[in-house]
């Protein structure tokens, strides 16, 4: 019988949830409410789209800097400042004059936001010891899982009935809850004696605007149609060049760079790390296909195409506890093949969709997608963290977000050139059942990495990792 979850660990799982709740929502709300935003506040589509690419831009320049700020100022704090920083930003963008005071306040919450999961990460997993590390993921996922289910529905719902600012303002009181939670229930940050981190500010200055230069340009290639043009491709090769030379110096400076790579002489570490880059492509790049398939094929609105989606999210949350124990029992390697090939299954029947396509089929489907996918994420973030020291836990939070950051960017901009080229070429339902077949085909290259990650667990503190 499995051993069960410490109530205090569940406990501080629950106050940490709850405060990722708002930047989780926050995004799949905002994006609903982008026609309505350019339409009041009198701007064009690509003026009012910074008002995603800001946060964006904010939240992946400050991710690198989250473990040196943990530990220089502590978990519990920054967690606290974390919150504050997002709250504020949220009461900000509602009150915005203009699209110019909303894209600098999207700023401000993007910031936030950047800081608030790595710090999620960090607190966990150092309070879990390196044990039940599948159940702890299972538990802390379930604002990833239903946010791209909720927020669809709640950013619909509020845009047709109310002002857009309440897309912000909804924040408000999830964040005022959190704030409260924690400050009351997360335990004081373990002072170690140690002198704290000297921040790095050469590998924060070439990895920050690297991130920002490389998000920057995907964002930029559905609109354009491409990676050719000098908009996008200009971005990515700063960001390249910049992503080098940050690579080179942290090679030299060990553990005192921003982001330590030494991590990635761990194997489960790295495989870990290259499947969240390639979730982008391989399981997420289709979140942007379905919405779109929905509105454009099927002709639904915004929030019946968010209420469609919802067997997906239904098919993850079934799954979410019975996967967490067998990944503690099993280990993360299976799992994750098994739920790459539930997520393909899943994914098959809309390579074949069309406007007529049967709903049951198509809702099944989803039920099998989202456990499929809720499998495989939880299990690759569970192994990311299997044989860390006490002390690499900061970097790994930060590396993984970074990963899942471009690894998305990535895989959506990929996918929109496909699509866009076969809505150019064929029509709507050819053009999607075409994106879908090469979203499935993407899923193939998760299987490698996925070969090298740990199987059967063993219980084990977190020092002593295997390093090749």
């Amino acid at each position: 019988m499995a051993e069960r979850l410490d109530p205090a660990l569940l406990k501080l799982a629950g106050i940490l949830v709850a405060g990722a709740m708002a930047p989780l929502l926050d995004s799949t709300i905002v994006n609903v409410a982008i026609g309505v935003l350019g339409r009041d506040l009198h701007t064009s589509l690509a003026t009012v789209q910074w008002v995603i690419t800001a946060y964006l831009l904010a939240l992946a320049m400050t991710i690198p800097a989250t473990g040196w700020l943990a530990g220089r100022f502590g978990a519990k704090r920054m967690w606290l400042i974390s919150l504050a920083l997002f709250l504020v930003g949220s009461v900000l963008c509602g009150a915005a004059w203009n699209v110019g005071s909303l894209i600098v306040f999207r700023v401000v919450q993007g910031m936030g936001g950047g800081l608030l999961l790595p710090i999620l990460q960090t607190l966990l997993m150092r309070a879990a010891g390196g044990r039940q590390l599948g159940r702890l993921m299972a538990t802390i996922s379930l604002p990833a899982l239903v946010g791209p289910i909720l927020g669809p529905v709640i950013g619909g719902l509020i845009v047709g009935g109310s002002s857009w600012r309440w897309i912000f303002y909804v924040n408000v009181p999830v964040c005022l809850v959190a704030l409260v939670l924690a400050w009351r229930g997360l335990p004081a940050d373990d002072p170690t004696g140690e002198r704290p981190p000297r921040l790095d500010l050469l590998g924060l200055l070439l990895l920050s605007p690297a991130l920002a230069a490389l998000i920057y340009g995907l964002s930029r290639v559905g609109g354009l149609g491409g990676f050719e043009h000098g908009a996008v491709a200009g971005p990515l090769a700063l960001g390249v060049v910049l992503l080098v030379a940050f690579v080179l110096r942290a090679l030299r400076t060990g553990a005192g760079s921003i982001v330590d790579l030494r991590l990635f002489r761990v194997r489960s570490f790295a495989a870990s790390s290259t499947l969240l880059f390639l979730s982008g492509l391989s399981m997420f790049g289709a979140m942007l296909l379905l919405p779109l398939y929905y509105q454009q094929v099927r002709g639904q609105g915004v929030v019946a195409a968010g209420l469609w989606l919802a067997p997906q999210g239904l098919g993850s949350l079934l799954t979410r506890r019975p996967l967490g124990t067998l990944i503690d029992r099993v280990g993360s390697r299976p799992v994750v093949l098994t739920g790459t090939a539930l997520t393909a299954l899943g994914t098959l029947a809309y390579t074949q969709a069309g406007p007529h396509s049967n709903e049951l089929l198509l809702a099944l489907s989803l039920v099998v997608r989202g456990a499929g996918l809720s499998g495989a994420t939880i299990a690759v973030m569970a192994a990311a963290y299997e044989g860390l020291d006490r002390a690499d836990i900061p970097h790994a939070s930060s590396t993984t977000r970074i990963m899942q950051q471009l690894g998305g960017s990535f895989g959506a901009a990929v996918l929109a050139v496909i699509l866009q080229r076969g809505l150019a070429g064929h029509g709507d339902a050819p053009a999607f059942d075409h994106a879908f077949w090469w979203s499935l085909g993407f899923t193939a290259l998760a299987v490698p990495p996925a070969l090298l990650l740990p199987g059967r667990r063993h219980a084990r503190s977190t020092a002593g990792a295997t390093r090749t």
